[in-house]
């Protein structure tokens, strides 16, 4: 049918035409089959993103699951350990642990210094420590910043069971590290020092070692050459 044509003979050719009616289009079955058949694409593509979709789902529920339990396989027989939280740290001292065993008092150095203002409290201990056999070395003078002590027990690492030794002599003595590297001690004598112990109440047992609580232990400044010179006799 031509644009051209008159009115008449396109009404004409309508009525030869099966596909139009009164000037409408009739829709075939051509047209409906092409329809169809155009859904049926589209609805197949659809369903097979979703058996996509709904086999990925599976394969991960099924990883999860095996993955699950094979952590409970693993915590029933030992082999995975499940973390707990880390106590707190329980506080720490620097006080050597010990126990330590008694040494002969022969084989121990010993200085001895006086840091009170009574006159001859050094001599008269490092006497006494003669007397229970101890190597007496130096005597003398020394400071430190500790009223109404004893007496403080000082020696390096390697001097522990020669300190704990002597430390069973002078009852009430509080121990110190510090750096030297011999077996040397010293013993520093305070006011309320009042002699070694009887030979028979000495403990040749092994034991610690007693340190002041580190906030009250004293510091020993360093040892002289030489007695330093002060207003009393050591």
């Amino acid at each position: 049918m031509s644009e051209h044509d008159s009115p008449r003979q396109q009404r004409a050719q309508a009525k030869r035409d099966p596909t139009e009616w009164h000037g409408q289009r009739i829709v075939t079955e051509t047209d409906l089959g092409a329809v169809f058949v155009e859904d049926d694409a589209v609805r197949h593509r659809r369903t097979v993103r979703r058996r996509v979709r709904h086999g990925i789902v599976l394969v991960l529920l099924v990883a999860l699951l095996a993955a699950a339990v094979y952590v409970a396989l693993g915590i029933a027989r030992g082999d995975i350990t499940v973390g707990e939280a880390a106590p707190a740290p329980e506080p720490t001292s620097s006080c050597p642990v010990g126990p330590f065993d008694y040494q002969d008092p022969s084989a121990i150095t010993v200085n001895v210094y006086n840091s009170t203002t009574i006159d001859g409290l050094a001599s008269t201990a490092a006497d006494q420590l003669r007397g229970r056999a101890f190597a007496v070395r130096e005597i003398g003078n020394r400071q430190v910043d500790s009223p109404g002590m004893t007496a403080i027990i000082v020696s390096g690492e390697g001097g522990h069971a020669n300190a704990a030794t002597l430390q069973r002599t002078l009852p009430e003595s509080i121990f110190v590290e510090d750096e030297r590297e011999d077996r040397s001690v010293d013993v520093i004598l305070g006011s309320q020092y009042s002699g070694i112990v009887p030979p028979e109440a000495v403990d040749i047992t092994p034991i610690a070692l007693t340190c002041a609580p580190e906030e009250e232990a004293a510091t020993p400044g360093p040892t002289p050459s030489a007695p330093a010179p002060t207003p009393t006799a050591p």
